[in-house]
């Protein structure tokens, strides 16, 4: 009997239907020679400390390091009528099918139920799946891998998570304890990854707090083209008057020079005219699409993670959402045709452009390579008919984009004639800079579509003027110069977005070249799979405050990062993690070499600050008086209208006391507290 081993419910009912298993039976379905159960994400956690050694239940400092001497698994209490299911299923098995999500964490969802219930009484296969429709599932079934080709994630899923738990275990007692000797009464969670995103935006907020804006100064003169044509051009100031990125930083200078060149001749030194290509905007990745659904639509990450999940899993309509990759593979030029009749019978408005566009097109998303680099395609529509009707606002919306980025590979290039003018007038250099558009291309979708518009298909020359006819030598009389005052801007605060795309761009971050290149390679730290959830967490531990428009941190999250060691907070350690999680997989190192590796380095750590006592760290303490709705202590928090004192179960609960001790429940003008 073939066992199929899913990683959801709705994913298992897809593949029941093709393999004819249509009897229902206790946690499968079952027919045809094959049983088809599923998994509800994990159903195993690693051992809580408690489980492993009774005397670890309470936190204590002489108790660390606590280094586990043997690994074990516990069946998740919420979860056990189905791994009894599945546990029992198994001894009826004489082949299993691996058939969860395509990736490092899907294999270990199956393989550590397998090997807890130390199933061997047959073959492991593996299904490869990149989307849920039936078209990919039925080419999926029909060529199934042989187990063993992705057996070595599971060692390197189970090498990270021992890891992650040797470090988080020890390193958050250590802090929260050495802290509550100072009066803190909060946890003080530390990661292997969300230590070091946290640290990103304590810089960043320290950066901002830390800017003085200065003044700049444009001159931008009016020039006469001939033929009753103007068209402006900017100074270049000389070295003299300008900062180190050109700036002029003197204003009476630039309003002397202003005064003195109206009247004057501007003499055109040079005209440079090119062509321009842009290329479509790549389909989308997971935190590409978190990136723009952001800045967008507001949505939050975990939001926008969710509604790629349900166009994934309940409505079939786009491929696996939590890739890393941007890129097509070759093979799937053959798909394009089906994949837009499907989309033109789902939506029958798309019908005139579908017949517009060229399935012979192969944009730079075509790209066997940078496949190849991952275990994912990009996100785009599949082959199935689907009802748009079905879907809520925002799903119509995400799908929109994602159906978009697909579309518009099958568009010509944007092109575009870019003429770059320079002028002399006074002794002084002036650039103007015009643009003619030659073929929309691609555009042409931007104007049509509501969903339109990314940060990559924004106009690199969107200010590009068009310019007269010009000529070298040829004289342009100033008609106006006008002065420009600006000032400096501070780097914008972090939002959801625009941290998920630090996180995943993480080496511009790290000097060390190797460590840089590794990071590259690994599209930073955390996975697309788990970054959402680890900004999440950072909010609701009181780490992060977010609103729609910014993310920043608490006092206990930057005393917390200037008392940890560096190697906590640089995302080197992670790449360097990486390239040992590579090695297991490629069977170069193994899971107890590795692990045994980590152990003793945090021993190392969890020394040091025991010997440092409580210099090791300096915070806050946090107010010690209850809160008034639940009796939970209270701690000190920011809102809209600046700091309050709020309930640490918050926002379960919302209970609040102002500056002056008055007792109240929680304001509506307190944003972005969690």
């Amino acid at each position: 009997m073939q066992l199929i081993l899913c990683e959801k419910p709705s994913q298992a009912k897809e593949i029941a239907a093709l393999v004819g298993a249509s009897k229902r039976g206790e946690g499968c379905l079952l027919g045809n020679g094959v049983i088809v159960t599923w998994c509800i994400g994990h159903l195993l956690r690693m051992a809580e400390p408690d489980e492993i050694n009774p005397n670890w239940k309470e936190w204590r400092l002489e108790q660390l390091p606590m280094i586990p001497g043997e690994w074990s698994m516990r069946v998740d209490a919420d979860k056990a009528k189905q791994f009894k299911a599945i546990k029992s299923l198994l001894t009826q098995a004489t082949s299993v099918v691996i058939a969860t999500d395509a990736g490092r964490e899907g294999e270990m969802i199956a393989r550590e139920i397998i090997e807890h219930c130390n199933w061997r009484k047959g073959p492991v296969h593996r299904l490869w799946a990149s989307s849920q429709d039936e078209a990919t599932l039925r080419k999926a079934l029909a060529s199934l891998l042989p187990g063993a080709s992705k057996e070595p994630l599971y060692w390197s899923a189970l090498a990270r998570s021992r890891a992650d738990y040797i470090v988080g275990m020890n390193m958050t007692r250590l802090y929260s304890l050495l802290a509550k000797q100072q009066g803190y009464q909060g946890v003080l969670s530390v990661g292997r990854v969300q230590t070091p995103t946290l640290a990103l935006v304590v810089a960043r907020d320290r950066e901002i707090a830390r800017f003085v804006s200065k003044p700049f100064f444009e001159v931008v003169i009016t020039a006469d083209g001939g033929h009753g044509r103007t068209f402006a051009a900017q100074w270049l100031p000389v070295a003299q008057v300008a900062d180190e990125e050109g700036r002029c930083i003197n204003g009476p200078i630039a309003q002397q020079l202003a005064a003195r060149l109206r009247g004057q001749a501007a003499q055109v030194a040079s005209v440079e005219v090119k062509r321009m290509r842009e290329q479509p905007p790549l389909p989308f990745s997971l935190s590409a699409l978190q990136q723009i659904c952001d800045r967008k639509f507001g949505f939050g990450v975990q939001q926008t993670l969710d509604i790629a999940q349900s166009l994934y899993e309940k409505h079939k309509a786009t491929t696996y959402p939590r890739s890393d990759c941007r890129y097509l593979p070759v093979a799937m030029l053959e798909e394009v045709k089906p994949v837009l009749q499907a989309l033109a019978q789902s939506d029958p408005s798309l019908g005139p452009l579908v017949m517009q566009l060229d399935s012979r097109l192969r944009s730079a998303a075509w790209n066997d390579e940078k496949v190849n680099a991952s275990d994912h395609h990009a996100i785009i529509p599949t082959m199935g008919v689907i009802d748009l009707s079905a879907m809520t606002e925002d799903e119509r919306r995400v799908y929109e984009l994602i159906r978009l980025h697909y579309l518009m590979q099958f568009m010509p290039a944007h092109e575009y004639d870019r003429t770059e003018v320079m002028l002399v007038a006074l002794g002084q250099q002036f650039k103007a800079v015009g643009k003619v558009i030659a073929v929309t291309g691609w555009r042409a979708l931007m104007a049509k579509s509501s969903a339109a518009e990314s940060d990559e298909a924004e106009d690199s020359d969107a200010g590009g003027q068009e310019l007269p006819p010009l000529e070298q030598g040829q004289v342009c009389p100033v008609t106006d110069a006008q002065v420009v005052e600006k000032k400096t801007t501070p780097p914008k605060f972090f939002t959801q977005g625009t941290l998920i795309a630090a996180m995943k761009g993480i080496a511009r971050y790290v000097a060390d070249p190797r460590l840089k290149a590794k990071l590259s390679e690994t599209s930073g730290i955390g996975t697309e799979a788990t970054r959402a959830a680890i900004i999440e967490g950072l909010i609701k531990r009181g780490f992060l405050l977010s609103s729609k428009r910014s993310v920043k941190t608490t006092e206990a999250a930057q005393s917390l990062i200037d008392a940890l060691p560096q190697p906590l907070t640089d995302p080197g350690t992670t790449a360097l993690w990486e390239q040992a999680l590579s090695a297991i997989e490629r069977g170069e190192l193994t899971l107890d070499q590795f692990v045994a590796t980590q152990a003793q380095w945090i021993t190392h750590l969890v020394h040091e600050a025991k010997q440092a006592g409580r210099g090791a760290l300096q915070i806050a303490a946090t107010p010690t008086q209850a809160c008034p709705l639940c009796s939970a202590p209270m701690r000190k928090r920011s809102g809209a209208n600046g700091p309050f004192w709020g309930c640490t179960r918050w926002p379960d609960c919302k209970g609040v006391v102002d500056g002056g001790g008055k007792k109240k429940r929680a304001r509506k003008r307190v944003e972005g507290t969690a």
